[in-house]
């Protein structure tokens, strides 16, 4: 891996979780698990202890496993993080792009922002085209759209009519389609347009049960590939929810170890096609620090 330049589309940080999720909240309480639509759930590695997923955690996962970049998402469940995460770019501007959180509540930042995260299988009115102010104010600032989908195609008409209405908008859809639920190949399909692209966010826990090292999730890529082209797809880990079964380095590993893949494949997923579409210059691979195994 020490080669190749990997960029993680797809994560979460947070100083302090303070989220909601169907009108119920989600706080950390300790040991990496939090509290959950009223159940306990290990929402983070258990090293995670005091709740606070931070850059500089990450950045020592990201260091290890070879990561350059990556970008950060944002969630209900976690609570606005924008606050935060401008300190983090701030800090660290060569390794991160961010993400403001939309609400419908409230309005939405883009000041010291990448791109606008918005979670559309959350919302409470699902209509896409009713955020026709909110795409075009993105689209004339230059910026990009995150958007998690609601399952299968439910949504993939709307965001089609959204993509004629901006063409020029970069929009990535996260989760892979939701790869696991029926109508996903529709979503994936989107990217055919020029300034779409798919992220895997969250593939791993989609094929949770499969486990290491997860072959009907390269499947999954191999035949996205067949539809938009290997150029159009990005690799994400959706960090740390993820990594309670798994190690970071292990996210990437059964990606760049997989013979399913060719070499010129795993450096276009795993990040060249992010560069392209985040904007990511001038990075160089990260220097290989040799564990005590």
């Amino acid at each position: 891996m020490s080669s190749r330049i990997i960029i993680d589309a797809h994560l979460h940080l947070w100083e302090r979780q303070q989220g909601e999720i169907g009108g119920k909240p989600v706080y950390s309480i300790g040991n990496g698990k939090s509290m959950f639509l009223d159940e306990i759930r290990q929402m983070m590695p258990p090293y995670l202890a005091d709740g606070k997923n931070t850059a500089e955690r990450l950045l020592a996962n990201m260091d290890y496993a070879q990561v350059n970049a990556c970008v950060v998402t944002q969630e209900y469940m976690d609570g606005n993080q924008d606050e935060y995460l401008l300190k983090v770019k701030d800090k660290y501007p060569d390794r991160f792009r961010i993400c403001s959180l939309y609400e419908e509540k409230e309005g939405f930042g883009l000041d010291g922002f990448d791109g606008v995260k918005i979670c559309a299988g959350r919302l409470a009115d699902q209509d896409l085209k009713k955020l026709r102010p909110v795409f075009k104010r993105v689209c004339d600032a230059g910026k990009f759209i995150s958007i998690d989908m609601a399952d299968g195609d439910a949504q993939v008409d709307d965001l089609q009519w959204m993509i004629n209405e901006f063409p020029e908008l970069r929009i990535a859809i996260g989760h892979f389609g939701m790869v696991t639920t029926p109508g996903w190949q529709r979503q994936i399909a989107l990217a055919k347009n020029k300034n779409v692209y798919v992220e895997s966010g969250g593939l791993t826990w989609l094929f949770h049960k499969e486990f290491y090292p997860y072959p009907s999730a390269v499947e999954a890529i191999k035949e996205a590939a067949s539809i938009c082209g290997i150029e159009k797809l990005m690799w994400g880990s959706d960090y740390p929810r993820t990594m309670t079964d798994i190690t970071y380095k292990s996210a990437v590993r059964f990606l760049a170890e997989t013979p399913r893949l060719t070499e010129t494949e795993k450096d276009a997923f795993l990040g060249q096609n992010a560069a392209r579409f985040y904007g990511f210059n001038g990075l160089t691979p990260l220097t290989v620090i040799e564990n005590m195994l």
